[in-house]
């Protein structure tokens, strides 16, 4: 068993908000979920991966990144990236102070793909990454990869990704991982999108079980 609360930190800025996993009986690891563009903390995918992660005895932090702490409404601008991978570092190290052993980051689409800006600049943050629907491109413009820091990115990291996400198919994200130097796996979701399904409601706890269970695999650790 587990349970959350609202947490928050305000020993550096940008101050660190957003809801706290604790299981009764915890281990010394620590996870960090940070929410898409246009989503929150509240994201129900991101709410069922703390659940679930906590159940295995992980420190779960479902982050607000430092944009949407100031805007309730909207995607991030052209101007937030810089301020809102300075909120994952400050949530990386007011989770440390809980969960001083294995730290782990990642999210689902923007706030994912800042968490491996955050790893390509500071390797040691984190033993590995999470990252669910990686915006590989904008949809329908293939040409715009996000992919420049990648091959920076030295921490072993877990995608997983929908056959049917406008923002990258399996073929391009294959691609896109050869580019890590460092223990990669993909993880396809058959015929989900970018949302994961989520917000229809189509794929649920077996498919959060079958994350752990390939994050456990992947990472090595206990069951």
């Amino acid at each position: 068993m587990s349970h959350s609360s609202p947490f928050s930190d305000d020993s550096a800025q940008p101050t660190v908000r957003g809801f706290l996993h604790r299981p009764e009986n915890p281990n010394t690891n620590g996870l960090v979920l940070a929410h898409s563009a246009g989503s929150n903390a509240q994201s129900p995918v991101l709410l069922a991966l703390a659940e679930a992660f906590a159940s295995v005895a992980f420190t779960v932090l479902r982050c607000e990144l430092p944009y949407r702490q100031l805007r309730h409404y909207g995607p991030p601008g052209p101007g937030d990236a810089a301020r809102d991978r300075a909120g994952l570092k400050n949530a990386v190290a007011a989770v440390r102070k809980l969960a001083p052993g294995k730290m782990f980051v990642g999210g689902h689409s923007y706030g994912g793909r800042q968490s491996t800006m955050v790893c390509a600049e500071e390797p040691d943050i984190a033993t590995g990454l999470l990252l669910l629907s990686y915006p590989l491109h904008p949809p329908r413009k293939p040409e715009q990869l996000r992919t420049q820091h990648l091959p920076k990115l030295r921490n072993a990291s877990l995608f997983v990704h929908g056959t049917r996400d406008p923002f990258g198919s399996v073929e391009e994200m294959e691609k896109a991982l050869q580019l890590i130097p460092a223990k990669t796996r993909l993880l396809t979701i058959e015929g989900a999108g970018h949302d994961l399904n989520f917000k229809k409601g189509a794929i649920g706890g077996d498919f959060i079980a079958t994350v752990v269970r390939a994050f456990q695999e992947f990472f090595e650790e206990p069951r």
